[in-house]
């Protein structure tokens, strides 16, 4: 006697598009979301297919066609999943990405970063106080989490502060130029309580990059995000009058 077992009906995803924004970030996370809720669908639907494959009828197998339809409507809302993701990331780029952010180079901008990269045996940044700092240290460190190097300044009013590092540790021995260090500045009132301080990059942007769809700045030989930007300036341009020569007739 032959055992025959029901035949398991799969119903394949509905051929929508995700709804969109016009705000590039709902945009990112409906198109995110569709892409995950496909990828668990489409696995339903290959073990779906495999059980009806192992459990079908020999005598009346099903018809293939379906198997082949349900591919394709499930590819072509791949396709435009995909094709939504590459339209936000043109637009990134286009609005506030390489196209709007060269034009910064040659500018002065202010950035909030902790980060500064050792160049030409320097390492520059400048962190903002509030008011009442009753005690101040301002320490540079490395990669591994080690102290390189350790100040108390005894300028403790409130606003911009600009620290300049000269590259030598705690020890006095230069460190070789290209290493990322980070500035921590802990600040303290009279009673002991620690105050938020905020750390930037202060300089002219000689450079513009792009990263896993993000922009990166080039200030004092470190990459600062896009996004960071506080604030930009013209560089003022610096006039040299020429010297006044004076001549003697006979």
């Amino acid at each position: 006697m032959t055992t025959t077992t029901a035949p398991v009906t799969t119903t394949p995803p509905p051929t929508t598009t995700p709804s969109t924004s016009t705000s590039g970030g709902t945009t990112n996370t409906n198109t995110l979301a569709g892409l995950d809720s496909l990828t668990s669908n489409f696995t339903t639907f290959l073990t779906l297919l495999t059980t009806q494959l192992q459990n079908q009828d020999p005598t009346a197998p099903l018809d293939s066609n379906q198997f082949t339809q349900q591919l394709v409507q499930m590819t072509g809302v791949e396709q435009q999943l995909n094709t939504n993701s590459l339209l936000q990331q043109l637009v990134n780029n286009t609005s506030g990405g390489v196209s709007t952010a060269v034009s910064l180079i040659g500018k002065q901008v202010k950035a909030t970063s902790d980060t500064a990269n050792l160049t030409g045996g320097q390492a520059q940044w400048t962190y903002n106080l509030p008011a009442g700092v009753a005690d101040l240290k301002v320490q540079v460190v490395d990669a591994n989490g080690t102290i390189v190097n350790s100040v108390a300044p005894t300028d403790m009013g409130s606003g911009d502060h600009a620290f300049s590092w000269n590259g030598k540790n705690l020890a006095g021995s230069q460190l070789p130029d290209g290493g990322t260090y980070t500035l921590k500045v802990t600040a303290t009132d009279s009673g002991g309580n620690t105050l938020a301080t905020t750390n930037y990059q202060s300089g002219v942007v000689t450079g513009v990059t792009q990263s896993n769809g993000s922009t990166f700045l080039t200030i004092n030989g470190s990459q600062v995000p896009w996004s960071n930007i506080v604030s930009i300036n013209q560089v003022a341009s610096t006039t040299t009058t020429p010297p006044t020569s004076s001549a003697s007739g006979s």
